[in-house]
């Protein structure tokens, strides 16, 4: 008997951030949606095990800490506890559920259907489904051969696992340091990237000593030195120690712990811990869908080659997230996932880089756009540079949170805003008129006659304006 080969018109494969962001805007532009998503939650790592959950144990540790002592502001309160329990089913019920309940909400409103299964291409217009849930039954022996006007690969990543340390009950990836039964006496976090040092300060609240173990000279070493200084001098006040210039060398599990081995200098140290988290980045999902069966561009790194509309070397198949260049950032997908979805379409799209903003949760935050004065020398761009500091704004100050500054790039002759920093509290938020002003080439002189309410946190933003342009207020 012929196999049934079922037709579709634009088909997903992952709903995750750039998945199911490229459903709706799709189904926006009239374009028929299929996604096929191989887990039993929509939302991929972003909503179900990564940033979305990891904010839930932040906010969990800061209220923690609040809780303990506020004698600060003359509150006085009994000795603090926490139930991790209750904390844990708090961030997967009444967060993480929430969130992918939303999306599949959404995804529904937009008569996007659902397909519950793993895709495996078979060439560059056919792919096969196999099941992995209860979702969608299948025929065909539990299968389905769908054939596709245009493909849509949404795959993200998956963390990387390193020699000598195999992932198991207590050397564990970032989805299992969200998903701890119990907050650890000792936890050892080897890479203090974004990942790592989001943790780490989550887990020294919420009342573990925390060891990172970072390779290179600095802890977040995609962040400007005076602003990693900061998170650095927070970390070490919550009792985290911060161990750089460090290679993890292999680890033992024991019955209830595992031993670490680094070296400096070739030197070997070994730490005992309840638990070892490994966050050293994360190896893009190429290899494991039968992409090979497809005339698919890959680099030597496993991303998929696209043009600036997303298009792969294959013309109805495209590609986004993180297995396609660039940070490894879910607005970064959004932004491609509409791209794509338009292009498709038919509309005049592009993917246009300049302002993707980058931010890190730590206390505080980080969060920056554009480029840095670092990365303006080195490309012997002449710049202006004006700082000014969160303790010389009255919202910060009545917030005792008063550390940290706005740092603002402007082109030397013209004025135009190539970058800012911001390390400070909101500075996850303030991020975004930053990224306006980048994308929309505003000058310094435009953010500095943009009257900011006071008392906000913003107004650093127009201060550090005023100092680019030669007037300084508060300063």
């Amino acid at each position: 008997m012929a196999e049934n080969v079922i037709e579709k018109d634009t088909v997903i494969i992952g709903s995750g951030p750039g998945g199911y962001v490229a459903a709706i805007r799709a189904s926006e532009l009239g374009q028929s949606v299929t996604v096929i998503e191989k887990s039993d939650t929509v939302g991929g790592v972003c909503l179900n095990v990564g940033c979305v959950p990891s904010k839930a144990l932040i906010t969990a540790g800061h209220r923690l800490q609040q809780a303990k002592d506020s004698s600060t502001y003359g509150i006085t309160t009994s000795d603090a506890v926490i139930d991790f329990a209750k904390t844990q089913a708090w961030k997967d019920e009444k967060v993480v559920a929430r969130m992918t309940s939303g999306v599949e909400m959404l995804l529904k409103k937009h008569h996007v259907e659902l397909i519950n299964g793993e895709a495996y291409l078979d060439n560059d217009s056919q792919l096969r489904v196999m099941p992995s849930g209860p979702r969608q039954f299948m025929d065909n022996g539990g299968g389905q051969t769908i054939k596709f006007k245009n493909l849509i690969l949404a795959t993200g990543s998956r963390p990387i696992e390193i020699r000598g340390f195999k992932f198991g009950e207590r050397v564990i990836d970032s989805t299992g340091g969200l998903n701890l039964p119990e907050v650890p006496k000792e936890f050892v976090i080897i890479g203090g990237g974004y990942v790592g040092t989001e943790l780490a300060g989550a887990y020294a609240d919420l009342g573990a000593h925390v060891t990172i173990l970072e390779g290179s000279p600095q802890i977040i070493p995609n962040f400007e030195k005076d602003m990693v200084s900061i998170v650095k001098k927070n970390l070490e006040k919550k009792g985290v120690t911060i161990i750089t210039n460090a290679m993890a060398k292999n680890s033992e599990e024991t019955d209830n712990g595992v031993k670490v081995t680094y070296e400096i200098d070739s030197k070997p140290t070994t730490i005992e811990a309840d638990y070892c988290m490994v966050t050293v980045g994360r190896r893009p999902n190429t290899d494991n869908f039968g992409l090979e069966m497809t005339s698919v561009k890959t680099t030597d790194r496993g991303l998929v080659e696209v043009d600036k509309q997303g298009r792969t070397s294959v013309d109805n198949i495209w590609a986004i997230g993180d297995i396609v260049a660039g940070p490894a950032l879910a607005h970064k997908a959004f932004f491609e996932a509409k791209t794509v979805a338009g292009a498709i379409s038919g509309k005049n799209t592009e993917n246009d880089y300049i302002g993707v903003p980058a931010v890190c949760f730590t206390d505080p935050e980080l969060a920056t756009v554009g480029i840095t004065q670092t990365e303006a020398k080195d490309k012997g761009i002449e710049v202006n540079v004006a700082k000014f500091p969160f303790a010389g704004n009255a919202r910060a100050v009545s917030l005792d949170a008063a550390e940290g500054f706005v740092k603002l790039i402007a082109d030397k002759e013209t004025g135009t805003l190539l970058g800012g920093q911001i390390v400070g509290p909101g500075a996850s938020d303030l991020i975004s008129e930053l990224s306006v002003a980048v994308n929309c080439q505003l000058n310094a002189e435009d953010i500095a006659l943009t009257i900011h309410p006071h008392p906000t946190l913003g107004e650093p933003i127009q201060e550090a304006a005023d100092i680019l342009i030669g007037y300084p207020t508060h300063i």
